[in-house]
């Protein structure tokens, strides 16, 4: 491994990329520890603070992760979003054992909190107003891959099982449909990209100049009331979304008109 002084590339970016090519070649395999950052270094023939740059590109890059007191790792984990939110809700109105098996969600919270502006706009109230936040984790074996909270007015909760700290063993969406008496009818997911909180890097054990990806889902009746509002963020490069669809067959030419001559 080697770079090249003259190339105009910046030398922590020609090691970042050598070291990705390594990685996707399968020279370390997902979760297996890279060389110590001189020794690397010592490889490429170039200052310790040089090699620390391209270990800091492929963090941020979802490639590598830092364990203190441990070392460098290759990332084993990337979480796959697939058509947002509509796994949530199944095939077939129940609960989606796909995810189930893959990740491990954890309540942390549930109680009245003031409601962020985007959630208080889905719902229609002045910013700061108190709802109910039900929070959560999701891991994998590795690392946190998502927190998140679902929100619900006070007037549909209040006295249900939704205002208790605890799982229930059917989807969230089941539960609130039988504890308000409304039925989700439709939703909209609107993801957008942005820089994490200093509580999202935290708890997303990131640097917190890696960018997230952030979900705003909202679960309305038949009367186009919102029943939930739901927030989901992710580490940004290592989550992709992916959607698969059908494209629609080319229509047939509609016949000519029997009465129009042509030529």
């Amino acid at each position: 491994m080697q770079i090249n002084p003259g190339a105009a590339e910046f030398p922590h970016r020609q090691i970042a990329a050598q070291l990705h090519a390594r990685v996707r070649r399968g020279d370390w395999a997902p979760g297996e520890r890279l060389p110590s950052i001189p020794a690397i270094a010592e490889m490429f023939g170039v200052a310790k603070q040089t090699v620390q740059r391209a270990i800091d590109q492929l963090r941020v890059e979802g490639i590598l992760i830092t364990k203190p007191g441990s070392g460098t790792y290759v990332r084993g984990t990337r979480r796959r979003l697939n058509r947002l939110s509509r796994g949530r809700y199944g095939g077939f109105r129940g609960y989606h054992a796909d995810l189930a098996a893959r990740y491990r969600q954890q309540l942390t919270a549930v109680g009245r909190a003031p409601a962020p502006p985007e959630v208080a706009d889905a719902f229609g109230v002045p910013d700061g107003t108190e709802l109910l936040a039900r929070r959560h984790l999701v891991r994998t074996e590795e690392v946190p891959v998502e927190i998140g909270a679902s929100w619900f007015l006070p007037t549909d909760a209040a006295g249900t099982s939704l205002e208790r700290a605890e799982a229930f063993g059917r989807p969230l969406y089941q539960e609130a449909e039988e504890a308000t008496g409304r039925r989700y009818v439709t939703a909209t997911d609107q993801l957008s990209a942005r820089q994490p909180s200093r509580e999202e890097a935290e708890m997303l054990q990131i640097r917190p100049d890696t960018p997230v990806l952030h979900l705003l889902h909202v679960a309305y009746d038949a009367a186009r009331k919102p029943i939930e509002v739901a927030q989901a963020t992710w580490p940004g490069p290592m989550t992709t979304l992916t959607e698969e669809y059908k494209v629609p067959a080319p229509s047939p030419d509609p016949d000519p008109d029997p009465g129009l001559v042509l030529g």
